[in-house]
């Protein structure tokens, strides 16, 4: 999502940042330029006029095109107003000082709502918090046995009864039971996976008025799909006007989405985004940072996100372990495969990537190879050895390679590349384990 919009801005800003002196003309040229990537994105047109008005009042000002880098300025004027627009800063849970908190999900069918409670609970269960999922659309038994395969999968108690034909007052007793429950049984946080519809309709607007007035819950979370770009805005809009939100939950960002979700529906429906779906897995799931948003479209990366990524998938100890292997020759093809099943936790490099500075660059030097494929490839190969050709690579001959070739569905070719770059990074990595290269490399690891 977004690259199409950041690869626009970047070369935009570039300009900017390479003019030595910045005019009135130069920089208004600009904004045309950032106007139509804006509105390209699918951004709304009002938010649009607002936000290249407020842009250029501030570009044109003294202290920017007096200053010894105008260019530079401009691109933070750019990227103060694009966090602006976005919320600001993040906005997360309110957790009701005494227990449960009540979280009622709602949104139409096929957003993502039951699976986006799934990773909201192990979310909560990752931070200690006991929880108890809640299905409240009886109407609909597949959503009723989904929430249970969820809950089922993580360890979470699930309070379910369906009742074919239910109404407004069978879902509202059902809520307040689950509330009930939660409350007397001690669990932190309650999750309402309420019922939804293709379309928004007054029978459904009035049954999530009826659950709202029922159990007054702290929290109310539209899941919007982030593909439907300026139809997700409009959406918020009318649930918020009828139902009351307190944030939004914008799901299937990781696909081709062009954005003007993620940067209109803060300014358009006054409620901020909270989390971004970003995959299917359970663990896909993202604290919404609009600073770290605005640089990523930017072009600027988003380090911190990463790092934090990488302390949930890495222990210290890890790292000092797998450190201490890379600097000897105890680093292993055996190793090396644990570590490319760490990098995947990460999520996909094309992710990763956007969280780099410079990222869309790389990308765009990959040339349209895909590195997960390449890894996969890797994995079956090393897969393919015995366990121990992966701890001595010094024992695969050339009848092995063929083995291990037939094997991973590869050829010696490949496999000799394989052992190739393993030997070479290994070498880089020993040379690296002298008194200078051992403290820069440490250190790596362990803000990795």
């Amino acid at each position: 999502m977004l690259d199409a919009l950041s690869e626009k801005f970047e070369r935009i800003l570039k300009k900017l940042r390479g003019s030595g002196v910045l005019t009135e003309q130069n920089i208004a040229e600009a904004l045309k330029e950032v106007r139509l990537a804006l509105l390209e994105a699918d951004v709304n047109f009002k938010i649009v006029k607002d936000f290249i008005e407020r842009v250029r009042q501030k570009a044109v000002g003294q202290e920017v095109l007096q200053s010894l880098t105008p260019g530079h300025q401009v691109v933070k004027v750019v990227w103060d107003e694009l966090s602006s627009m976005m919320g600001g800063e993040k906005a997360g849970l309110a957790l009701a000082p005494i227990p449960p908190t009540v979280v009622m999900m709602v949104g139409l069918q096929g957003a993502g709502k039951t699976t986006t409670c799934g990773k909201l609970a192990k979310l909560f269960k990752s931070q200690g918090k006991r929880v108890l999922l809640v299905a409240a659309d009886p109407r609909r038994p597949a959503a009723g046995d989904q929430l249970a395969t969820l809950g089922s999968d993580l360890g979470i108690d699930v309070h379910r009864l369906d009742q074919a034909g239910a109404s407004p007052a069978d879902v509202v007793r059902i809520c307040r039971a689950g509330v009930e429950r939660a409350r007397d049984q001690g669990f932190d946080v309650a999750l309402l996976d309420t019922g939804g519809r293709l379309h928004i309709d007054d029978e459904l607007m009035g049954e999530l008025v009826a659950v709202k007035t029922a159990v007054q819950p702290h929290e109310v979370l539209l899941v919007a799909d982030a593909m439907t770009g300026q139809d997700a805005v409009n959406m918020a809009m009318q649930f918020d006007q009828q139902v009351g939100l307190t944030g939004i939950v914008l799901t299937k960002v990781e696909g081709d989405a062009r954005g003007g979700a993620v940067l209109s529906i803060r300014a358009v429906t006054g409620k901020p985004i909270k989390f971004l779906g970003v995959g299917e897995k359970l663990d896909a799931l993202e604290l919404f940072h609009p600073d770290r948003m605005a640089s990523r479209i930017l072009g600027m990366g988003d380090v911190l996100s990463l790092i934090e990524k990488a302390q949930e998938t890495f222990t210290r100890e890890q790292a000092d372990e797998a450190q201490k292997r890379l600097t000897s020759n105890q680093f292993t093809l055996e190793d090396f495969r644990a570590q490319l099943g760490q990098v995947n936790k990460l999520g996909s490099l094309d992710q990763i990537l956007g969280m780099l500075p410079g990222g869309q660059k790389l990308k765009g030097a990959m040339d349209g190879q895909v590195p997960e494929r390449e890894m996969k490839r890797v994995a079956a190969i090393i897969d393919s050895m015995t366990a121990r050709e992966r701890r001595d690579h010094t024992v695969i001959n050339g009848s092995r390679k063929k083995r291990i070739a037939r094997g991973s569905g590869t050829n010696v070719m490949e496999v000799n590349r394989l052992i190739k770059q393993f030997l070479s990074a290994r070498k880089f990595m020993k040379a690296m384990s002298g008194a200078g290269g051992r403290r820069q490399l440490a250190q790596l690891m362990r803000s990795m």
